[in-house]
This record gives structure tokens, sequence and C-alpha cells, in this order.
């Protein structure tokens, strides 16, 4: 079962002009780092852009998501499948998940 106090929703990491008014991505990295150290895997549910995973320490996977729009039942499997194993691998373990919006994830 899973906890939410293992689990992170957040809006789009973003860079640039974007930066200004959502999350940016250097101080999302700079969080999770900080905080959760080897520990996190960041989960991007958007289709519509993505970022350079580097960020992140290549722990990025990316579920190809519509904003606003419900996902495939096979989108959710994976989703899911992959959140249980790194779920299980280790008790410290966190998912940090957005959309585009931020609403959705």
């Amino acid at each position: 079962v899973l906890s939410t106090d293992r689990i992170i929703a957040m809006s789009f990491p973003s860079s640039g002009k974007q930066s200004f008014y959502r999350n940016p991505i250097e101080e999302v990295a700079r969080f999770l780092d900080t905080k959760h150290a080897d520990h996190y895997k960041v989960y991007n549910l958007c289709s519509e852009k993505g970022y350079d995973p580097k960020y992140f320490h290549y722990r990025v996977e990316r579920i190809f998501i519509d904003d606003h729009n419900v996902p495939a039942l096979q989108d959710m499997l994976k989703f899911t499948a992959s959140v249980r194993e790194w779920m299980s691998q280790d008790e410290k373990n966190i998912i940090a998940i957005h959309c585009k919006g931020g609403k959705g994830g």
C-alpha cells in the first residue's frame, strides 16, 4: 500500500521564462536531492513536453498523457507497475509526479 508521504504531486518543472511562474527545474532538483537523495524517481505524465532527465540523475519516466484527458488503460497499467516496482525496492523511495498543468498529476 502506498502512503501519501511517499508521493509528491507537483507542477511541471520548468526552465527559461516559464520558470518565473512555474517550478524552476533547478530548484525542484535541489529540493529532491536535498530531501530524498538517491531515493526519488520523477514521473512526467505530460505528452506535450519534456525536459533533460539529467537534472534528476536520469531517474525520470515519461508516460505520454494529453493534458486534461483520461489516460489509456495500457498507460495506467505501465505507470502503476513502474511505481510499484520502484517503491518496493526501498522503503525510503518516493515518487514525484506531474503533468503539464499541475492540476491532474
